[in-house]
């Protein structure tokens, strides 16, 4: 794994060339070889690099700039197409990487189950960390038609390593039976339908506490985030997203790392799925960033 040369391809505007000096990577994970409907999500992390050279590198919301964040764009894991287990094998070491070298990682999916490569690594580095989840599904199954690697279980896999009652989530309106009935059992936290209250509600529980970010871009309503994989009508805008980001960046958490997954951009040929992603990772960078 090297990281002393910049990626030569395509990268997210005003990344910095050098990976040394940087103290955020941006990394993709362009892996969907478990989606149960529509795949194409593993051409997100391209895609998102590529819109943001359309964005002002001002934020209004947070008064900063790009530049005042160095990152580096280390572009895409080569995963081994078709291959759940062994590409998770390679984002975890991937990521461990990153946290020895003490960057902050900021992942671009991919379909979902990337995220359980993630959490792995972080599990190898934090021994209490929380993980806060924003997604239109619950994720929770233990398998999906007898895969246990699919990118319905990521939650419920991150559940059993860190401890159900470390896990929050946020705006689910998808889901088993059985499911939403784990997560009222296990004592993990879970909020139906909306993002914003239980957000500002579960913030000071978890002052000064390392938290995980996972953004699934299905958790907006299919209005603002066509291109996606598993479409579940009934989400949150792109404006509730923004503010959600950033009341996590005002608040007393530590954000320790995050990903932003299952953008898929062949259904969205408007580009508005992509153009919101890239512009999320914007503000994730400004404000989580420390």
């Amino acid at each position: 794994m090297r990281f002393e040369e910049a990626y030569s391809g395509n990268v997210f505007i005003k990344a910095n060339p050098n990976y040394k000096e940087s103290k955020a990577v941006i990394y993709g994970m362009p892996m969907d070889w478990t989606v149960s409907f529509r795949p194409g999500s593993r051409f997100g992390p391209a895609r998102i690099r590529e819109v943001s050279i359309g964005l002002e590198e001002y934020s209004p919301y947070l008064d900063k700039e790009l530049e005042e964040v160095v990152f580096f764009d280390a572009g895409d894991i080569p995963l081994p197409f078709g291959n759940a287990e062994r590409s998770l094998q390679m984002i975890e070491d991937y990521v461990d990487t990153l946290l020895k070298d003490g960057k902050f990682p900021l992942g671009l999916g991919g379909e979902h189950l990337v995220t359980w490569g993630v959490i792995r690594a972080f599990y190898r580095h934090f021994d209490d960390f929380a993980i806060l989840h924003f997604d239109a599904h619950t994720d929770l199954r233990t398998e999906y038609e007898g895969e246990p690697l699919s990118h319905s279980t990521p939650i419920r896999k991150a559940c059993e390593l860190i401890g159900p009652e470390n896990v929050y989530s946020f705006g689910i309106r998808s889901g088993m039976k059985e499911e939403f009935a784990y997560a009222e059992q296990s004592g993990m936290y879970l909020a139906k339908f909306d993002v914003l209250e239980p957000l500002r509600d579960v913030l000071p529980t978890l002052k000064n506490r390392n938290v995980y970010v996972t953004i699934d871009i299905d958790v907006l309503d299919p209005a603002h985030a066509p291109g996606t994989g598993t479409l579940e009508a009934g989400g949150i805008t792109s404006k509730e997203l923004l503010e959600a980001i950033h009341l996590i960046a005002k608040s007393d958490v530590h954000v320790i790392g995050c990903d932003l997954v299952e953008v898929a951009p062949c259904y969205d040929h408007s580009e508005q799925t992509q153009i919101a992603a890239s512009k999320f990772v914007r503000e994730m960078l400004l404000g989580w960033v420390k």
